[in-house]
C-alpha cells in the first residue's frame, strides 16, 4: 500500500488510507485516516489521493509541533494579570473590614471574588482557601499568596494547548513579576483589526481602499507597540513624523485612523467604554506643507521625443519586446498605463471606417473614449493582435491581487527609466503629459486634446450636450503626434 490507495472488500471505489503515527493518535482521535475517493478508475484516484494526504501529513505535523500562540497573547495576559490584582485588592479590603467590623466569615467574600477567573481556578482555589481557617482574620499575606497562584494558572490555562516557546514561558514569567515590564499596550490588536476589516468588507467591495486602510492601522499598532505609547493625540503626531511622506499621504494615513476610530468607539464594547470621553485622536494635526518624502510637491518630468525614442530602444536592447510596445502604445495615444494594459482584440474596432481604440470607463466618465490608432501605430497593433495568446494586446505577468495588469509593467518601466539614467521624477505617466503638450503645441483645440486623452473639459456645453468631435477629426487630431521612427529635428521650443 505504498501508494496509500486501497479497495474494501467487495467494493471497486478506491479509497486512500494514512496510518496515523503513535505519538499524535490521541490528538487526531484516530490510528487511521481513510477517505473514499469516489472513483473505480485507478489512474484518477492517483491524482485524487494526493491533496487528501497532503492536508493529513499537514494535520499531523501540526499536532506534533503544537499550535503557535496568538500573536496578542501578551494583551490578553496582561488583561487577565490586571484583573487578578484588582482581585486582590477587594479581597484585602474585605479582610480590613472583616476585622474592624469583627463580622462573620470574610472569607466566603473573598473567595467569591475570584469566581469570574473561571471554573477551573475557582476549584483549585477553594481546597486552598480551606487552609485559611488556621490564618488569622486580615491575614494579607495569605491573600497576595492567593493572587500569586492565580497568576500562576492564570498562566497555565493561558498556554494550554500552544507551543510555548522558552522565550514566551520567560516573557509570562517577567509579566507576573512586573506587568510594568511589558511597553503599553496597543489598543489595535490584530482581533479588532480582523474585526474592522469585516467590517468594511461588508460595506464596500473596494478590496484595495480596505487593505490600505487595515494596513496603516497594523503600521500605527506597531508603532505603539514599539515605542511602549497610548493611542492619544501626541502619538498620532509622532507617529506621523515618522512615516516621512507627503502631506497628501499623510491625510490618508489620518482618514485611515478616523475610520477605525469611529467603528471603534461604536462597535467595540471595551474601547467604546475605554475612550468614551476622549476626543478622536487622527483630527486637528497641522499637517507639513511641501514636507513628506524626498519627492513631495515636485512636479514629474515630462518626456521628450528623443527621451521616448531612447527609452523605446532601450527596451529593445534589453529584449523586453512588450515593454518597448508599450512605450509606443503610451506615445502614440497619450493613455494611462493600465488603460493601455487592459487593451485587447475586442477593443480594436472600426468606426466610420477607421480603426480605433475602444477605452472603457477607468477613472471618470470621460475615461470612456474612442480613439483613432495613429497611423505609425498600425502595424504595431495588428501584430499585436495576432500574436496575442489571451486577448490582451500587452503580454504582462500575473496582475495585482486588485486586478491591474499593470503592476508588472510600471515596475520593469521604472527599471528601465533608472537603467537609462532618468530621475524618480520621470514616470511612465509623463508621457501622457508629453503627449497633451504636443496636441496643444500642434494647434489641437483644448476640447479635443481634452477628448483625446479622456479627460473632462469642465463645459456643460461640451460634456453634456455635445457628442464630441468625429472620428475623422480625431484622427486628423492624434496624427499630428509625430512618428517615434521618423527623424525629427529639436526645436527650442520642444518639452524639456
Amino acid at each position: 500500500m505504498a501508494d496509500n490507495l486501497i479497495q474494501k472488500a467487495g467494493e471497486s471505489t478506491w479509497y486512500v488510507r494514512l496510518q496515523v503515527p503513535a505519538d499524535v493518535q490521541d490528538k487526531l482521535g484516530a490510528k487511521v485516516l481513510i477517505k473514499s475517493l469516489k472513483t473505480g478508475l485507478r489512474k484518477v484516484a492517483m491524482d485524487a489521493r494526493l491533496p487528501i494526504l497532503a492536508a493529513w501529513k499537514a494535520q499531523i505535523k501540526a499536532a506534533r509541533e503544537g499550535t503557535p500562540m496568538p500573536a496578542d497573547w501578551q494583551d490578553n495576559f496582561l488583561t487577565r494579570l490586571h484583573d487578578i490584582d484588582q482581585l486582590v485588592t477587594q479581597s484585602q479590603m474585605d479582610a480590613m473590614r472583616g476585622v474592624v467590623d469583627d463580622t462573620a466569615e470574610v472569607t466566603d467574600r473573598e473567595l467569591e471574588a475570584f469566581a469570574k477567573l473561571g471554573p477551573e481556578i475557582t476549584s483549585i482555589l477553594v481546597d486552598i482557601h480551606r487552609v485559611r481557617e488556621q490564618q488569622p482574620r486580615g491575614d494579607f499575606r495569605f491573600i497576595e499568596d492567593l493572587g500569586v497562584f492565580s497568576k500562576l494558572l492564570a498562566k497555565a490555562k493561558l498556554t494550554s494547548g500552544y507551543q510555548v516557546s522558552p522565550e514566551q514561558e520567560a516573557e509570562a514569567d517577567a509579566l507576573i513579576a512586573d506587568p510594568a515590564s511589558y511597553k503599553a499596550r496597543s489598543p489595535i490588536t490584530p482581533a479588532r483589526v480582523k474585526a474592522f476589516r469585516e467590517f468594511r468588507e461588508a460595506r464596500s467591495t473596494n478590496t484595495k481602499h480596505i487593505d490600505q486602510q487595515v494596513g496603516k492601522m497594523e503600521r500605527l499598532s506597531a508603532f505603539l507597540k514599539k515605542e511602549g505609547l497610548p493611542l492619544n493625540f501626541d502619538t498620532v503626531d509622532a507617529w506621523l513624523k515618522s512615516l516621512d511622506r507627503a502631506p497628501a499621504t499623510l491625510g490618508q494615513y489620518l482618514m485611515a485612523g478616523t475610520a477605525f476610530w469611529k467603528w471603534a468607539t461604536k462597535y467595540d464594547a471595551a474601547l467604546r467604554d475605554e475612550y468614551k470621553d476622549k476626543v478622536n485622536p487622527f483630527v486637528g494635526h497641522e499637517l507639513p506643507q511641501g514636507g513628506g518624502s524626498e519627492l513631495a510637491g515636485q512636479d514629474r518630468e515630462i518626456y521628450t521625443r528623443d527621451d521616448t525614442l531612447k527609452l523605446h530602444q532601450a527596451a529593445l536592447d534589453n529584449k523586453d519586446k512588450p515593454l518597448a510596445d508599450l512605450i509606443a502604445l503610451g506615445w502614440y495615444t497619450g493613455a494611462r498605463i493600465e488603460e493601455l494594459c487592459q487593451l485587447s482584440k475586442n477593443s480594436v474596432i472600426t468606426v466610420d471606417g477607421i480603426r480605433c481604440f475602444d477605452f472603457p470607463k477607468s477613472k471618470s466618465k470621460a475615461s470612456k473614449r474612442v480613439l483613432p490608432i495613429h497611423p505609425s501605430l498600425l502595424p504595431i497593433v495588428e501584430r499585436l493582435c495576432e500574436d496575442t495568446t489571451d486577448t490582451y494586446l500587452i503580454p504582462t505577468d500575473s496582475g495585482d491581487k486588485y486586478g491591474k495588469r499593470s503592476h508588472a509593467a510600471s515596475k520593469a518601466f521604472g527599471r528601465l527609466r533608472k537603467k537609462a539614467g532618468f530621475s524618480d521624477r520621470h514616470v511612465f505617466h509623463g508621457i501622457r503629459h508629453t503627449v497633451v503638450t504636443e496636441l496643444i503645441r500642434a494647434d489641437v483645440p483644448d476640447a479635443l486634446t481634452k477628448e483625446l486623452v479622456g479627460h473632462e473639459t469642465g463645459s456643460v456645453t461640451h460634456d453634456v450636450y455635445s457628442k464630441g468631435a468625429s472620428t475623422a477629426q480625431k484622427l486628423a487630431a492624434i496624427s499630428k503626434l509625430p512618428s517615434l521612427d521618423q527623424p525629427r529635428a529639436s526645436t527650442s521650443d520642444e518639452p524639456q
